[in-house]
């Protein structure tokens, strides 16, 4: 199974300690143009099929967590002794359930904890009709977008990062560097129904669909695609991966506001106490630069909060 592809495991390990499967359903699920938190508004940010593409991951998590978890203030998180978040079995960089590493949202759930004085246990999911069951206390790169919060209804935390859309390039091209440029290069790769695609159709630029933002970056590498709309997420993890021939991101459309957005922790009906709580802790992890290098631990460059 290729990179981004979301398949649950065969069973569900209920023996892990910290972890929760939620689904034990074994096969790639097609997740496409949904509301949610994220890549707002309501899911035209970025739209993708499963896969890596973080706020597909998010746009169910988000909803459903809003919609069906427990209200769980900070005393009772701390008699617990945990404090839950979702993710998905696997979705590198963002989380992974098995392999060496589990991706940037586990560590840095792993980081919040601590500083909470809890352990973090994960709660797995694969599909909408899981998260009902999840019952998680947060998930992680949720996109602090006002229009997208008050659809999903979570309790965001103060911004911790920023990401958005770049267009990504072999490392050899130098003859791109504006919106002007494109037009007469080629074609640029998309994923379908995404605010980048809209953008790029309305400034006359030709542009070719993929599902997966790697296929996107395996056809720029390929020289079929002159460039991709893609996160500098995708492009940094994929350079950890071809470091014979990497990419680069050109930040061409940082003045377009809704290519671009804050990451913050999304809470389901926490009290003030958690929100103060895992507030204190960013305050702390970014402080200390713990985020940053938790991120760089895969490719990704975190920048600061726009």
């Amino acid at each position: 199974m290729r990179q981004g592809e979301c398949e649950a495991p065969d069973q569900p390990d209920d023996g892990l300690v910290g972890e929760k499967v939620v689904s034990a359903q074994a096969r790639p699920l097609m997740w496409r143009s949904v509301a949610f938190v994220g890549e707002g508004p309501l899911w035209r940010r970025h739209s993708c099929i499963a896969g890596p593409c973080l706020l597909a991951v998010l746009a169910l998590f988000s909803i459903f967590i809003a919609g069906s978890a427990l209200a769980r203030p900070l005393d009772q998180v701390r008699e617990s002794g945990v404090i839950a978040l979702c993710a998905h079995p696997n979705a590198l960089p963002f989380s992974a359930k098995d392999g060496d590493r589990h991706g940037f949202q586990i560590e840095l759930g792993e980081a919040i904890a601590r500083e909470v004085g809890v352990r973090l246990e994960t709660h797995w999911a694969v599909a909408a009709y899981d998260l009902s069951r999840a019952d998680c206390d947060f998930v992680l790169d949720a996109i602090a977008d006002p229009e997208a919060q008050a659809e999903s209804r979570l309790e965001l935390s103060k911004p911790y990062g920023s990401s958005g859309i770049a267009l990504a390039v072999r490392g050899d091209n130098g003859a791109i560097h504006s919106l002007a440029d494109l037009a007469a290069a080629g074609k640029i790769g998309i994923l379908p129904g995404s605010m980048a695609a809209m953008y790029l159709d309305e400034h006359g630029i030709h542009t070719s669909p993929a599902g997966f933002e790697a296929d996107l970056l395996d056809e720029v590498a390929a020289g079929e695609l002159v460039g991709a709309a893609v996160t500098p997420t995708a492009v940094g993890y994929y350079n950890t991966q071809h470091t014979l021939h990497p990419m680069k991101a050109i930040a061409m459309f940082a003045a377009v506001g809704e290519l671009n957005w804050n990451l913050a922790v999304g809470m389901a009906k926490p009290d003030a106490a958690l929100t103060a709580a895992i507030n204190a802790a960013l305050d702390r992890l970014v402080g200390a630069g713990a985020v940053k290098a938790i991120y760089a631990r895969y490719g990704v460059e975190l920048a600061p909060p726009r």
